[in-house]
């Protein structure tokens, strides 16, 4: 089942396996070698530079051997390496289908409001041993964008306990939290009564923090439902619609400032949609509060681009696109803010209503969640 042939030109080998075969240039199968001289055994590192490999390097040799691993010796040095089959599948780059602008992750699953009735959790004191409730909570929040968190301590504070589950606070000027409850003088429409359109946090910010934990430490006031939205499944939406406005909305920045502090004066440029150089939806940025003047659209697409806006506003609104809770002491929600939108209904001034929240980086996230599932894949290995 396993063969390897080397072009005449000796630029690059074909690799057959059960999966088909797969094509590998000399210089790429170089620079990703994984023995001791290339990379550390600690830390994985390279430890040359690609300027350490010679331009002209060629496969002299290559064979599979009888331990199932590729060999292949490389000219002029004249060093020969092995590389894991499995590896080299993994990671082949040849013979991948164009994907269409605006393509997903495999590991991303977009929703609507029929979430509402599995909403994913996780128990804290279950979350804070780790180990498979940890690694499937933060599965979710890959998945869907956001989970949320259920018998947490009920005291100012806390929610760090919950980012400390998978990384690190990012302080702003807000500072390392922020307390979301009725002010009478408000620097942020977030800390009145009033009900907010679904949005993703800090648009105005360069980076944009990537991860928004909100929790709950009083809640008898009326009203104040929380609420999400999924950006990728609005835009996805969007672009099955009318694909020429999910591509303005892409291909032009919209601009963002927030200066309601002292000494404050944030703005970015973005767009609204954001996708990767191979078309990949990679963030949605929607904050109608935080909107600056648009004017990074050209005059003869400015009037088509505000009914794209007006368009993905109108379907982030749409009660069909919801997933509604409540709050109750105790309980929280970790949003990815590059995907999942949320709100809030209005609430009463009866009663209180008062959340902490703070920011955190996706990296965190995902680096604690790779790293569980490597070493579940170990296990399963083992």
């Amino acid at each position: 089942m396993l063969s390897v042939t080397i072009d005449q030109s000796q630029d690059f080998l074909t690799l057959t396996t059960s999966n088909g075969p797969r094509r590998f240039h000399a210089i790429w199968l170089r620079d990703n070698a994984q023995d001791e001289t290339t990379r550390s055994t600690a830390n994985g590192q390279r430890l040359i530079t690609l300027r350490d490999v010679a331009p002209d390097t060629q496969i002299a040799a290559a064979e599979v051997t009888p331990d199932g691993h590729l060999s292949v010796t490389f000219t002029p040095e004249g060093q020969s390496i092995s590389y894991e089959i499995p590896w080299l599948e993994a990671n082949a780059y040849d013979q991948r289908t164009q994907e269409t602008r605006g393509w997903l992750s495999h590991q991303t699953e977009i929703w609507d409001a029929l979430l509402a009735s599995d909403v994913p959790s996780g128990d804290f004191d279950a979350l804070r041993k780790g180990r498979a409730a940890l690694r499937d909570w933060l599965g979710n929040i890959v998945r869907y964008g956001f989970a949320k968190v259920v018998n947490a301590p009920v005291k100012p504070g806390a929610l760090f306990e919950i980012v400390d589950l998978f990384g690190y606070v990012r302080e702003t000027n807000y500072g390392r939290l922020f307390d979301v409850r009725t002010e009478v003088n408000p620097t942020n429409l977030a800390y009145t009564g009033l009900g907010l359109q679904a949005h993703t946090d800090n648009p105005y910010r360069d980076p944009v923090p990537t991860v928004q934990v909100l929790h709950c430490l009083e809640s008898s006031a009326a009203g104040g439902e929380n609420m999400v939205v999924d950006g990728f499944a609005a835009a996805m939406r969007l672009k099955a619609e009318t694909p020429d406005w999910f591509d303005l909305l892409a291909a032009h920045c919209a601009r963002f400032e927030y200066a309601g502090e002292a000494a404050v004066c944030l703005s970015s440029r973005r767009p609204m949609i954001e996708l990767a150089p191979d078309g990949e939806l990679i963030a949605v940025r929607f904050n109608n509060r935080s909107c600056a003047a648009l004017t990074d659209v050209p005059f003869e697409k400015m009037q088509s681009y505000y009914a794209a806006y007006r368009r993905l506003g109108e379907i982030i609104d749409d009660t069909a696109m919801e997933v509604t809770f409540r709050l109750e002491p105790g309980e929280a929600f970790v949003v990815d803010n590059t995907r999942v939108l949320h709100a809030r209904k209005g609430y009463s001034g009866e009663g209180t209503r008062w959340l902490q929240g703070c920011y955190a980086d996706k990296d965190g996230l995902r680096s604690t969640y790779d790293a569980m599932m490597r070493d579940t894949s170990l296990e399963a290995a083992e």
